[in-house]
């Protein structure tokens, strides 16, 4: 009940001359540079999201001498 190989060529046949082979390539290229961009920008933010977790377990506190110390010397 799938399509075969030659239904998909005929299609494909169709496609080119209506759009012609110069813009599709366009198109592909467009695209292309849209998804490795989108994957980039999620690389980006996913190192933000690791920094910003290592800083806030710095700015916890810490213990020394039995004593807990903390940055926000309103709260001690």
């Amino acid at each position: 009940m799938g399509i075969s190989i030659w239904q998909l060529l005929i299609i494909l046949a169709i496609v080119l001359v209506l759009f012609g082979a110069k813009r599709l390539r366009n198109v592909g290229s467009d695209l292309g540079g849209a998804i490795k961009g989108f994957k980039q920008s999620m690389r980006e933010g996913e190192e933000e999201a690791g920094d910003k977790k290592s800083l806030d377990d710095k700015d916890e506190g810490r213990v020394i001498d039995g004593e807990v110390t903390s940055r926000n010397k309103d709260k001690v």
